[in-house]
């Protein structure tokens, strides 16, 4: 039997009580789950690829999935994911507008390997309104973000906000 090898790939910057959730349901759909954390530079990162790659691996480690590592990229997802020898991408979808973009790279993604396969999982109902733009706006702001990030990860963005001197008038 094939080993199912999957890639949940994203900058999470930071990462979200509902990327947690995809990564807890994607780990049970295969035998091995890649985190990939990649840069995306017109996402305007708040935290660097280092420290984000340990946010998740903490994330990871505190949710005690013993089939789950974490491994940063910068590539191409699909030479990332032939690396890797994983057969499938999984995504997560908020709403229509997640929907579309990702409808649209897997088909990319498919002409450029049909071998690799791409699941979709629909967020959680009560995750689903949360993005990390908006949690890191929400945190920029003054705003409590403890509902859409684990305790770690919220102290981390606070202290960022402070250190950077971003917090907006309110």
């Amino acid at each position: 039997m094939t080993r199912r090898i999957g890639i949940y790939p994203g900058t999470f910057d930071p990462i979200t009580l509902g990327h947690a959730d995809i990564i807890r349901r994607g780990s049970k759909l295969v035998d091995h789950l890649i985190i990939g954390v990649t840069t995306n530079p017109s996402k305007n990162p708040m935290f660097s690829n280092e420290e984000r790659f340990r946010m998740v691996e903490r994330e990871v480690a505190n949710m005690g999935l013993t089939n789950v590592e974490v491994v940063g990229f910068n590539a191409l997802l699909v030479k990332f994911a032939q690396k890797q020898k994983a057969n499938v991408i999984i995504r997560g979808l908020r709403a229509v507008a997640d929907f579309e973009y990702e409808y649209q790279m897997a088909g990319m993604n498919q002409q450029l390997d049909e071998e690799i396969e791409t699941v979709f999982l629909m967020a959680d109902v009560s995750l689903q309104p949360i993005a990390s733009k908006l949690v890191k706006e929400i945190a920029i702001y003054g705003g409590d973000v403890a509902r859409f990030v684990s305790p770690p990860v919220c102290a981390e963005l606070e202290l960022r906000v402070r250190e950077q001197g971003l917090k907006g008038d309110y």
